[in-house]
C-alpha cells in the first residue's frame, strides 16, 4: 500500500515580532502578493486532496502469483474495492473446448459446465450422454484453469532415474522446458502455457527407514531450489508426496511453509501409498481413497482461505482403476481444481487406453497426461505422442508431464 500524505507548511507573511518595519510605501504590494500566494496555495491543497482520494475510489485488488509470498498481494487496495470476479461465461465456453467433441450437441440439451447449465443450438446430432465436461463446483477468481495448459519437468534432483530434474543439469532442464512450452503454445495457440517444476519432496524408498514408513522427506534446500528454478522461467511448483507406509494427513502438512505460497500447488502419487496394503513399495501398486483426496483438497483450501491465495491444483496420478477408489466422491473446491493426471508408460496405443479408462471414463474435473523421455519409446513403440496427438484425446488434458 502506498502512504500518500499532503504536508503544508503555511507561514504566515507578517511578521509581527521583527525588528524592522517595511516601508509604508512597499507594504500593499507585499500585502497583495502574501494573498495571491495564499490562494494559490489553497487551490494547490485542494487539487492534491481531490486527487488523492480519486486514486483511493479507484482502487482495484489483483492476485499476483509472487514466489515467497505468503499471501496474494494486492493493490490500492481498500475496504471498498472490488473484488475478483470470475469470468463464467470464458470459463463455461472453455470447458467445452477441452471437452473436445468432435459433434455439437443435440438441440437446447442442456449442458452441465462449472455450477450452470448452458444450452447448445444444433440440430444435425441426436442427443447423447456425454461425460465431460465433468460437473463441478465453480472455482474462484485468480485459478489457473481451464484458462491455461500447465506443462511440467518432473523428478529428484538426487536421482538420476526418477526423471528429467535429476538427470540433467540445471540450465540444459530450463533450456528443455522452454523449448517444450514453446512447442505446446505452437500447438494450441488458443491456450496460454505456464512451465512448471514439479518435484518430488517426499519420495518413496526401498528399506523403511528410522520410523520405519519407507519414504524420505527431502530438505528445505532442494525444495527451495525447485522453487527457484521455476522463478527463472516464470513458472509454478508442484511438490509430490509419496507416502510409503505413512500417510497424506502426516506428509502434506509439513509442507506447509511452501504450499501457503501462491506459486506452489500440490501432487499425490498413489502408486506409492501403501498404507492400505502395508507392504513396502513397488511390492504392489498402491492406492488412495476419495477421502484422502477430499483431505487434502480441504488442507489446501484451508490455506487458500487463510492466507488470500488464488484457488490451488490438487493433480492425483493414476494409471489403473484400483489407485483411487470410490471416484465419485472427489469433490473439487472453489479453492481447489483437481485434476486426474494419467501417469502411465508404454506405446502410444497403450497410453491411449489407459486414459480413455481410467481417466475419461471417471470423471472429476480437470486431466492430466504424462509423457515419458525414455519409458514410452521401448518396444513395441513407435515413438513419443505428440501434442496434437494429446491435444486430440477426450478431454483435452490441461496438465502435461514430462518425466
Amino acid at each position: 500500500m502506498y502512504n500518500m500524505s499532503i504536508a503544508t507548511d503555511m507561514r504566515n507573511p507578517f511578521d509581527h515580532k521583527r525588528k524592522h518595519n517595511d516601508d509604508d510605501k512597499t507594504r500593499p504590494l507585499f500585502v497583495i502578493g502574501a494573498v495571491a500566494i495564499g490562494i494559490i496555495g489553497i487551490a494547490l491543497f485542494m487539487v492534491g486532496y481531490t486527487t488523492v482520494f480519486a486514486l483511493l475510489g479507484s482502487g482495484s485488488v489483483a492476485y499476483e502469483r509472487q514466489a515467497g509470498n505468503g499471501g496474494a498481494t494486492t493493490t490500492n487496495a481498500t475496504s471498498s474495492a472490488p473484488v475478483p470476479v470470475l469470468d463464467v461465461d470464458a470459463y463455461n465456453k472453455k470447458l467445452l473446448a477441452i471437452a473436445n467433441y468432435k459433434t455439437p450437441l443435440a438441440t437446447t440439451t442442456p449442458v452441465s459446465v462449472g455450477s450452470s447449465t448452458v444450452s447448445t443450438h444444433s440440430t444435425s446430432t441426436p442427443a447423447v450422454h456425454r461425460l465431460w465436461p465433468a460437473k463441478a463446483v465453480l472455482p474462484l477468481a485468480g485459478a489457473l484453469l481451464p484458462f491455461n495448459r500447465l506443462v511440467a519437468y518432473y523428478g529428484n534432483f538426487y536421482s538420476t532415474g526418477m526423471g528429467v530434474l535429476g538427470e540433467y543439469p540445471e540450465d540444459q532442464v530450463l533450456a528443455m522446458l522452454a523449448s517444450t512450452t514453446a512447442m505446446w503454445r505452437r500447438a494450441d495457440p488458443s491456450t496460454p502455457v505456464i512451465p512448471a517444476i514439479d518435484y518430488i519432496a517426499v519420495t518413496a524408498q526401498g528399506s523403511p527407514g528410522a520410523d520405519g514408513k519407507y519414504r524420505l522427506r527431502m530438505p528445505d534446500s532442494q525444495i527451495d531450489k525447485a522453487l527457484e528454478m521455476a522463478t527463472k522461467v516464470n513458472g509454478i511448483v508442484f511438490l509430490e508426496v509419496q507416502p510409503g507406509l505413512s500417510n497424506m494427513e502426516i506428509e502434506v502438512p509439513k509442507l506447509e511453509k511452501y504450499l501457503k505460497m501462491p506459486n506452489v500447488e500440490l501432487s499425490l502419487d498413489p502408486e506409492f501409498s501403501m498404507q492400505t496394503s502395508g507392504l513396502r513399495p513397488e511390492a504392489v501398486i498402491g492406492t488412495l481413497d476419495a477421502k484422502d483426496i477430499n483431505w487434502a483438497a480441504n488442507y489446501l483450501a484451508g490455506l487458500v482461505t487463510q492466507y488470500n491465495l488464488p484457488p490451488k491444483i490438487l493433480v492425483v496420478h493414476r494409471f489403473t482403476e484400483d489407485m483411487v477408489t470410490h471416484y465419485r466422491q472427489i469433490t473439487p473446491l472453489p479453492q481447489v481444481q483437481i485434476v486426474m493426471d494419467m501417469d502411465g508408460w508404454g506405446s502410444k496405443a497403450k497410453k491411449i487406453g489407459t486414459y480413455t479408462n481410467v481417466i475419461y471414463a471417471e470423471p472429476v474435473q480437470f486431466t492430466g497426461f504424462k509423457l515419458f523421455y525414455k519409458n514410452d519409446l521401448k518396444p513395441p513403440s513407435t515413438g513419443l505422442l505428440t501434442p496434437a496427438q494429446v491435444l486430440n484425446l477426450i478431454p483435452a488434458p490441461s496438465f502435461i508431464q514430462y518425466q
